[in-house]
């Protein structure tokens, strides 16, 4: 079971990491600039992954990778932590996070879709079922009553990028990866996007303000569990959950995270538990199971 299964379980792994890493980034967002702490995430993991790899495999950079997986998973890293992350989080500005939510749940279907054309994957038609019922699920548990149908085309085309960007860096980091250790293509892929993130943040000449916000002694320390938590030991598992899986089944067990976020921001964020979030969990997770039958 845990043999056959791996890639599916550390999709859920993923998922488990993605949903505490969103609680602390959330924190760290209240006090520090958006744009802060992306890079700072990404700087923290890089440092995170180098050490790991420093005792795991003798070297901390990954000096070691092909110009082929350099190419690859520095591709990924630019679209996924990059420019998905922006399109992302600039949506939430314009419709606000449930809706760029609801659009981000489109991610595990493009990701098969993507995976079919250029990776020549194939899905079960069990497997097809349980990717529709578990996004199903999520729609189900980030809706509300109050969700308008009339948003600024603008805002749903941004988180639509998202979705695409999270996607198609899944895909390229599957092109990229082959049988080369995870940590360290996690960390080419941290390197492309943390470089990015710095060439934007000169380009709006903004380390001043990042300067400050190190300074942010709590926010810090959230970045840096949220770091852990996320693009350390969240991205990682999940390039090594598409290395044993289908990009589609993987991407849709990592896409679990509103279901997993449920009980801990109650809790932490004293929000209350609505029943379509009970009844989208429920349905996720009934989808979910489908992939381990």
């Amino acid at each position: 079971m845990l043999n056959s299964h791996i890639g599916e379980i550390a999709g859920l792994g993923v998922s488990v990491c993605w949903t505490l890493s969103a609680l602390f980034f959330e924190k760290a967002g209240h006090k520090i600039s958006t744009l802060s702490v992306n890079f700072i995430r990404l700087f923290f993991a890089i440092v995170f992954l180098g050490i790991t790899t420093f005792f795991t495999r003798g070297i901390f950079f990954p000096t070691d990778a092909t110009g082929y997986q350099w190419f690859w998973l520095g591709l990924s890293g630019f679209i996924g932590f990059f420019l998905g992350d922006l399109f992302l989080f600039k949506s939430y500005t314009i419709i606000g996070s449930r809706t760029a939510a609801l659009m981000m749940s489109l991610a595990p279907m493009l990701t098969a879709i993507i995976g079919w054309f250029f990776l020549k994957e194939t899905l079960t038609i069990k497997d097809i079922a349980a990717i529709v019922i578990s996004v199903a699920g999520i729609m189900i548990a980030i809706s509300s009553r109050g969700m308008k149908l009339n948003y600024p085309v603008k805002g749903l085309l941004l988180a639509f990028g998202g979705a695409v960007g999270q996607a198609v860096g899944l895909i390229l980091s599957k092109k990229g990866i082959g049988h080369y250790d995870p940590v360290a293509a996690t960390q080419i892929r941290a390197m492309f996007g943390l470089l990015s993130f710095g060439i934007l943040i000169t380009v709006l000449r903004r380390w001043r303000k990042l300067g400050i916000d190190v300074t942010h002694t709590s926010a810090l320390k959230s970045v840096t569990v949220g770091s852990i938590f996320g693009p350390f030991l969240g991205v990682a598992l999940g390039l090594f959950a598409i290395q044993q899986t289908k990009t589609g089944i993987a991407s849709t067990l990592m896409a679990l995270v509103p279901i997993f976020i449920i009980v801990p921001s109650a809790i932490m964020f004293k929000e209350k538990i609505r029943p379509q979030q009970v009844v989208g969990a429920v349905v996720s997770i009934i989808g979910a199971s489908l992939f381990f039958i």
